[in-house]
């Protein structure tokens, strides 16, 4: 794994060089408003006033998750396998995107139920054919749940590319990230629940009723190692670990929607400073999404009313981080130009 970047000066000089930088370039300040931010956070991240954003890709996570046995999707269980041969084929939406906007695709097999799939594409980091179904249990054992991380840590910081985005694919997986993050913040498990694939009112409420109980399993607040081993789901624990992972290298990271930003609260709380690598991409309509956010103090750069998750509202985040790079990098400064500045 590539060791993160030493800065190159004091943080404080730093960022009064970024902020100059950014300032002086051909335009009223603050006239190109959250692109300066992003750019200034790409400046950080890479530590440098000429930061390159060429590069980025998606890794989708798919494992299957015990208690969506207890009926909590308008999906079977059996819809994550097949959406893993979906993936493989480059038919789902994540493909068709990353495709369109030059994102290299790789799925990884975190752990799916059934016998293992074999396919030259699919990465296998298998940690076992599904969790155990979290309302009667933990979801894994400690040495699962850390060997998830470790996978997904591997994951993260391999490659080259400057920035890197995560989806995830399993039924039962919006229950699963609800119980995470009502756990690690102490929550009430109804203020973070949804409708997911789009369950119906009777679905929904039944879905409330099956996390109520497995909430009530364990304590209130629990630590995010205890509250993902608990409830967490192979896939997610995963895309957690390959955050870590990511950011320790030193690349960006564009976070997707609910379950990928309850996975970022379970990093962040692991280890904070990864907070300054991590790019929210969008709000979803997912009920706890909001919640999750308001609580990492983050604010997305989009709002589409999306809920898909397989890491498409980040790949929709990417033009924007390319073009915030380019024009800290590449724009004219009032002095390169020629320009007068303002009176």
């Amino acid at each position: 794994m590539t060791a993160r970047k030493e800065p190159m000066e004091a943080a404080p000089d730093f960022d009064r060089a970024v902020a100059e930088a950014i300032d002086s370039k051909t335009k009223p300040v603050g006239s190109l408003g959250r692109l300066e931010s992003l750019a200034a956070q790409l400046a950080r991240v890479q530590q440098t006033l000429a930061p390159k954003m060429e590069r980025c890709k998606l890794t989708v996570f798919a494992g299957d998750h015990g208690i969506a046995s207890a009926g909590v999707s308008a999906f079977p269980p059996e819809v994550t396998r097949q959406m893993l041969l979906n993936f493989l084929a480059g038919g789902a939406a994540a493909n068709v995107m990353a495709r369109a906007l030059g994102v290299d695709f790789a799925v990884v097999d975190a752990g799916v139920t059934g016998l293992p799939v074999e396919h030259p594409r699919l990465v296998s980091r298998r940690i076992a054919a599904g969790t155990l179904n979290s309302l009667e249990q933990p979801a894994m054992s400690a040495e699962q749940c850390e060997s998830a991380l470790r996978a997904g840590s591997e994951a993260g910081g391999d490659g080259a590319h400057e920035a890197v985005c995560f989806g995830e694919m399993g039924i039962g997986n919006t229950s699963s990230a609800s119980l995470v993050a009502a756990k690690i913040l102490g929550l009430p498990i109804d203020r973070l629940v949804g409708s997911g694939t789009g369950l119906d009112a009777v679905g929904l409420d039944r879905k409330r009723r099956v996390l109520d109980a497995a909430a009530a399993r364990t304590s209130a607040e629990l630590d995010p190692s205890a509250a993902l081993r608990e409830y967490g789901g192979f896939e997610s624990v995963m895309l957690a670990g390959a955050m870590l992972g990511a950011a320790q290298a030193g690349k960006l990271v564009l976070v997707d929607g609910f379950i990928a930003t309850v996975s970022a609260l379970a990093a962040a709380r692991l280890s904070p400073e990864i907070m300054g690598n991590l790019v929210f991409a969008h709000r979803s309509a997912e009920t706890g999404h909001s919640v999750v956010l308001e609580a990492l103090g983050a604010r997305p750069l989009l709002e589409l009313d999306l809920r898909l998750g397989e890491g498409t509202g980040a790949l929709l985040a990417w033009p924007l981080v390319r073009a915030a790079a380019a024009m800290l990098r590449d724009m004219a400064s009032f002095e390169s130009a020629g320009v007068s500045e303002r009176k």
